[in-house]
């Protein structure tokens, strides 16, 4: 399983989200330039912690099994689940206000590209 690679590919996968979502909303003035580089470092510490914690403990307690599509049948859709009620939630407590809606949805379609990743390189590892 490819951890390191997963979290670079969802870190980028989620400034692009955040960012097209502020921009999308809010006018870019030259001002915001500096924190759009900046946020490279909170949303790829994000990324490492919840990818650490709440993904990756279930392919390695699965390590044993070759069988990675049972990991996926199995726990993907709860996962998947808990996740967009959390965000549903999040959303309804936010107002919808610009940068809680960028990160929620940023969160959200990450964490479920995530799995197939980890799902990817997990099944290329043992081939």
């Amino acid at each position: 399983m490819n951890t390191p690679l997963t979290i670079l590919k969802a870190t980028g996968l989620s400034f692009i989200i955040f960012w097209a979502i502020i921009f999308s909303k809010e006018k870019f003035t030259l001002d915001m330039f500096p924190y759009v580089f900046l946020s490279l470092i909170p949303i790829g510490l994000c990324c490492l912690v919840v990818i650490c914690l709440t993904i990756c403990p279930f392919f390695w307690a699965n390590n044993k099994s070759k069988n990675i599509d049972t990991v996926l049948k199995t726990y993907f859709p709860f996962y998947a689940i808990i996740l967009f009620a959390l965000c549903g939630y999040g959303f309804i407590t936010s107002n919808l206000d610009t940068f809680s809606v960028a990160f929620i949805s940023s969160a959200f379609f990450t964490l479920l590209k995530s799995w197939t990743w980890l799902a990817k390189s997990h099944k290329n590892k043992n081939e």
